[in-house]
């Protein structure tokens, strides 16, 4: 978008203050990302649904480190005057600290990310505190928290009972401690992530968490229906379905190319007068006609 300012998380502080919803998308390529800053998106997250969405995987546990650079860098590309945050992959920020800063250091230098996200809630409080004193921005990720999918029993929706509720305001307190600068809240209820919203100071943007965070994020593909086999999800809107129109576009070049309607004659280029005489000789080019 021409004239943007990128937000910072200053910035975004204000907004959940001022009542601003803060609108996160994530893209993990050039052309994703460039259309997302001109449609005026304020934050895109890079993140390790990648491996779900456009690398081919069953979840995202297989993305490496060197995936997210690679897809961050061509997102930073893309998106100049919007804030970028890169996930850290499974597996990454459960080691040493140094091991855990030298990925943030790649990803960051790297990747051109502005920050990165991090799943989990009071148990990596300390690392996130170590990566936020190291200078690097950190959004935490609560809720249902993909890398741990196999742990947790499924895509199951967070907060339902008093218990489960309570872990969740205590994680999100932790990682208020340790200095995020907001948390997404995934698959969360509404009334779980509404105490969460009025009880910390740092924005919450959610995916399948209700009205009354402070942002919402969804998938690229999932808003425009970009992939083969949509699956409907309860929490996402879909806006636009071009899953279907690429496939409609794909069919009809095929056909064209099948009945050779294409290419056409305005698709042809033609060489100077003689050229075909002085290549192949005045009478094979006529044999050949």
């Amino acid at each position: 978008m021409a004239g943007k300012h990128p937000l910072n998380i200053v910035k975004m502080k204000k907004m959940k203050q001022a009542g601003d919803p803060i609108t996160m998308i994530t893209a993990y390529d050039y052309p994703s990302a460039s259309l997302a800053e001109e449609a005026g998106v304020d934050v895109i997250l890079v993140g390790d649904s990648m491996g779900n969405t456009v690398l081919g995987y069953d979840s995202t546990i297989p993305v490496t480190v060197e995936d997210m650079i690679c897809h961050t860098r061509a997102v930073a590309r893309g998106a100049r005057n919007t804030f970028i945050v890169a996930d850290l992959p499974f597996m990454t920020y459960h080691g040493s600290i140094d091991e855990t800063l030298r990925t943030v250091r790649r990803i960051m230098q790297e990747g051109h990310a502005q920050a990165v996200k991090m799943e989990g809630g009071a148990e990596i409080a300390a690392t996130v505190q170590a990566i936020v004193q190291a200078g690097v921005p950190v959004l935490g990720h609560i809720g249902l928290t993909p890398q741990s999918v196999n742990q947790i029993g499924g895509y199951r929706v967070q907060g339902k009972d008093e218990r489960d509720a309570r872990r969740l305001l205590e994680d999100a307190q932790a990682l208020e401690r340790a200095g995020v600068f907001g948390i997404v809240l995934e698959l969360v209820t509404e009334e779980a992530a509404a105490v969460i919203t009025e009880t910390i100071s740092v924005p919450t943007i959610g995916i399948g968490a209700g009205r009354k965070v402070d942002g919402q994020v969804l998938v690229f593909h999932d808003i425009l229906k970009y992939t083969p086999e949509y699956r409907e999800k309860r929490f996402v809107k879909t806006y636009a379905d071009i899953g279907e129109q690429i496939r409609t576009g794909i069919a009809g070049y095929v056909s064209d190319v099948k009945t050779k309607a294409f290419p056409e004659e305005k698709h042809v280029f033609a060489a100077e007068d003689g050229v075909l005489d002085s290549l192949y000789g005045k009478g094979k080019v006529e044999s050949r006609s």
